[in-house]
């Protein structure tokens, strides 16, 4: 393992000052992402793993140049964005380097005409959209972490936002990329409306999640800032009849830009009040062009109505739009202790149900430390839906403890989600967390992959763990 310093020194030689840092604060900062596992456990005294040193590369030639050496001496490399991932992507081991992309933060080139931006991977999606809208477009991209995660991160870990039912996910809204495979190599696919090319070489890197190189650049699609929007709430029997509600609205075509649909627990949360029974929240937001809004509106309305809804009107909406990405309740747990987590899946019409009813009950009957477990659909398509849990439980005040009651709600999630013939993941990557279901997963087409990594990253420096279990 070569020396610390001397690593420092030579890396330094190679990319210049204010490039490479040993300082421990700057190291502690890059130990974890927001893994809630992680996160609790240094609350209840943990200690954290420390990297061998923090690279922060300014340029496509400085990330290239660093790739290329410390994939010579087999050194591990983690890419870090944001930091905003909650599945321990960006989690080093103690000989990784870590390279964080975050001053590479320019935004490189706004086309009006075709509808792009082109940016470095470090640009933040909150100030990208505020930009654009300065300039009468949106990014039609809302995660809840739109105001600290990065547009390189996002595209890595197959990120979906909260109007994603009209706009589509990042794998839909990424135009062309630039990135640097652990040799050096820098790889450019230039933005075309489409090209048949043999097969779509993006897909390559959004999902990569660091394990086959560094993404430096993206061009995004764009889309013009809607001219009106309708927004209307319902009540539904319970969240089966909401799931069976929303897919009648999907396949007869429309595609409302949000279609949340809310547990009765979730639902009381938001709206400081229960809901009457077991009733569940639909939320419902349509916009676009002048008149758009009003005919997709009038239209679901009376889906939703002969499928039991009851409207309540546009303040639960309204609600749900100002506090839609406020987490400091969920902060203010995992600091003392609390293990708070959402776990998102997906399946298909005829088992998502199945999915819900299942976890909830058997989490509430099997997992005695677990405190709340409720969850909601967001991300609806013709074929099916996800599934977005949020759960909460108290282990003992002992890491290994966190460790076994975090892993005993997991384990249930993904098996009963495996069990229905839905996904492990729907947009929040595998990480280390979900590394280890991914053979499973994929089945037949996991030894492609491990083939892909082998032949984009022989050394297996590349964000060891993630996205692919450790072999």
């Amino acid at each position: 393992m070569a020396d610390p310093q001397i690593l420092a020194r030579e890396l330094t030689h190679l990319l210049g000052e204010g490039r490479v840092f040993t300082d421990p604060d700057e190291l502690v900062k890059r130990t974890v992402d927001t893994w809630p596992l992680r996160l609790v456990q240094r609350v209840v005294g943990a200690a954290p793993v420390l990297p061998r040193l923090v690279l922060r590369p300014r340029s496509t030639a400085e990330v290239s140049r660093a790739l290329a050496y410390l994939s010579e001496r087999r050194i591990p490399v983690v890419p870090f964005g944001g930091g905003s991932g909650v599945t321990g992507g960006a989690i080093p081991p103690a000989d990784a380097v870590v390279l964080d992309v975050g001053a590479m933060n320019q935004i490189l080139a706004l086309d009006a005409e075709n509808m792009t931006v082109t940016v470095q991977p470090g640009v933040l999606l909150g100030d990208l959209e505020a930009w654009v809208n300065e300039r009468g477009f949106i990014t039609g991209h809302y995660p809840q972490s739109i105001d600290v995660a990065q547009v390189g991160g996002l595209v890595a870990t197959f990120s979906a936002g909260q109007f994603s039912t009209k706009y589509g996910n990042i794998e839909d809204m990424v135009a062309g990329l630039e990135a640097v495979l652990p040799s050096g190599e820098v790889v450019r696919i230039q933005y075309v409306p489409r090209r048949a090319v043999g097969p779509d070489l993006r897909q390559l890197w959004i999902g990569s999640e660091g394990a086959f190189g560094v993404i430096t650049e993206v061009t995004l699609k764009l889309f013009p800032k809607p001219a009106e929007r309708w927004m209307q709430a319902y009540a539904v029997p319970s969240m089966r009849a909401g799931l069976a509600i929303i897919q009648r609205f999907m396949q007869a075509g429309w595609k409302p830009a949000v279609v949340r649909l809310i547990d009765f627990i979730e639902a009381a949360r938001l709206l400081q009040d229960t809901m009457p029974g077991e009733e569940a929240l639909l939320i419902l937001l349509s916009e676009g062009p002048a008149g758009y809004p009003a005919v997709e509106g009038t239209a679901i309305d009376a889906i939703v109505r002969a499928g039991g809804g009851r409207p309540m009107g546009e303040r639960p909406v309204e609600l749900w739009l100002e506090r839609r990405n406020d987490v400091h309740e969920f902060d203010q747990y995992i600091n003392m202790g609390v293990i708070v987590d959402t776990i998102e899946v997906a399946a298909p019409w005829t088992r998502i149900a199945d999915i819900y009813e299942k976890v909830t009950t058997r989490l509430k009957a099997e997992v005695p430390e677990l405190i709340i477990i409720m969850g909601h659909s967001s991300h609806s398509y013709i074929q099916g839906t996800n599934l977005y849990f949020i759960f909460g439980a108290q282990p003992p005040r002992d890491p290994a403890e966190v460790e076994r009651v975090y892993w005993s709600v997991w384990e249930r999630v993904m098996a009963i989600t495996r069990e229905c013939g839905g996904t492990i993941c729907h947009h929040h990557g595998i990480g280390k967390l979900r590394a280890r279901w991914v053979p499973e997963e994929l089945g037949s087409a996991y030894p492609l992959l491990q083939r892909l990594k082998r032949a984009l990253d022989p050394e297996g420096v590349m964000n060891p763990g993630t996205l692919l279990p450790l072999e």
